[in-house]
């Protein structure tokens, strides 16, 4: 499957998308802050086909970041995921939670999703 058809998948099985001016604008922040909030790893973005960087929808609660996303990115990181895959596993359905893990994490049962997000590094 080539990168383009991934990215589209991708797309696909998330959803909802918002741009990075959307996120600024929710957040009431300048764009730039958004911009170092995925470069910290709170946040995730990645270029759609026309190369607009979009974020899930569900990433964002309200007027803020889900609190529990940053903590679970550096756990989904430090087990060898990039951007992509992680937002994959996220939202991929999982039978035995049930559900999809970006859907507890709305839920916050984030202890539970960063403890299966740990051992997939083994």
């Amino acid at each position: 499957m080539s990168s383009n058809e991934n990215i589209a998948n991708l797309f696909d099985l998330v959803g909802e998308w918002t741009t990075i001016p959307d996120v600024a604008e929710t957040l009431d922040v300048k764009v730039t802050r958004v911009h170092a909030l995925i470069t910290e790893g709170q946040l995730i973005a990645v270029r759609d086909d026309d190369g607009v960087r979009r974020v899930p929808a569900l990433f964002m609660r309200e007027d803020r970041v889900l609190e529990s996303l940053k903590g679970t990115l550096t756990v989904l990181r430090d087990s060898g995921f990039d951007d992509e895959e992680a937002i994959r596993w996220l939202y991929t359905e999982d039978d035995s939670l049930p559900g999809r893990p970006i859907d507890a994490l709305q839920e916050g049962r984030k202890t539970e999703i960063r403890r299966r997000a740990q051992a997939l590094a083994w």
